[in-house]
């Protein structure tokens, strides 16, 4: 059981649900960026989903382009996503999954990136727009590094796909609740609950649900039936409207502390 799996295993028996935060590796700056994660992690973050900055982000919506464009401006490349890690892994052992695009990964080279990814620290990779069939060079030099290759779902996967992803996936399934880019529309939980109680009577993974999820509401009516709630325009406009100011740090820790309060099971 890799770490990431561990995580929620451990939450799952304790009966809570787990939260997700996403942020943008580089935004407002590297140095900033690991402040916001243990800062993430002390307001009640379960596991990290870290940003790997991109030039043409084709699956977000503007919060999160313009926190990648605000990023690579800052002259974060793969090489300081990987450093960031380094930094973070010097006083926590927080899950990190690394999302983003192949494109600066294939540049960097994929069996390179693997190796110095697991040497950094990182748990896990998600690619938005690698689909299954064409991940297979990239996940066995991520099996020998011990690295969980996280599986999208959307609601228009075939459920016979379904069925073949969840049964093979690893770390957690991330089941994106609407179509569109990220941060494009609000969740409607009764309408993405039958599809997440399918996924999981297939899945020997959780399921954790992200896109929309913006309010502790949102979170309290998601952690009902998925398994981990990831939360990522929403925190994004919070570092992007406090910037490098001192109120940075405590505004986010502010958001995710209401976002925890929802996760948590009623009493």
């Amino acid at each position: 059981m890799s770490r990431i799996e561990q995580k929620l295993e451990d939450i799952r028996q304790r009966g809570d649900k787990a939260l997700v935060p996403f942020l943008t590796a580089g935004d407002p700056d590297m140095k900033t960026t690991v402040d916001l994660i243990h800062a993430l992690v002390e307001s009640g973050a379960d596991l990290i989903e870290l940003g790997v900055p991109f030039s043409d982000p084709m699956a977000d919506g503007p919060t999160i382009q313009a926190s990648s464009e605000r990023a690579l401006k800052s002259g974060t490349t793969v090489a300081g996503v990987l450093e960031i890690v380094r930094d973070v892994r010097k006083s926590s052992n927080v899950p990190i999954i690394l999302m983003g695009y192949y494109n600066p990964i294939f540049h960097y080279g994929p069996s390179r990136f693997t190796v110095d990814a697991a040497a950094a620290g990182v748990d896990g990779l998600l690619l938005v727009d690698l689909p299954p069939e064409e991940t297979a060079e990239i996940h066995a030099d991520m099996q020998k590094q011990g690295l969980d290759l996280i599986t999208l779902l959307a609601p228009t996967t075939p459920d016979e796909r379904m069925t073949v992803l969840a049964e093979k996936a690893e770390g957690y399934l991330y089941y994106v609740s609407m179509t569109g880019v990220t941060g494009s529309q609000q969740v409607d939980a009764a309408s993405i609950e039958s599809a997440v109680r399918r996924i999981q009577e297939k899945s020997r993974v959780q399921v954790a649900v992200g896109f929309g999820i913006s309010t502790r509401d949102d979170a309290a009516a998601v952690s009902a039936f998925a398994d981990a709630v990831v939360v990522g325009s929403a925190l994004v406009k919070v570092i992007e409207a406090h910037g490098k100011s001192d109120e940075l740090l405590p505004r986010v820790r502010e958001f995710v502390s209401s976002l925890k309060e929802g996760v948590r099971p009623a009493a």
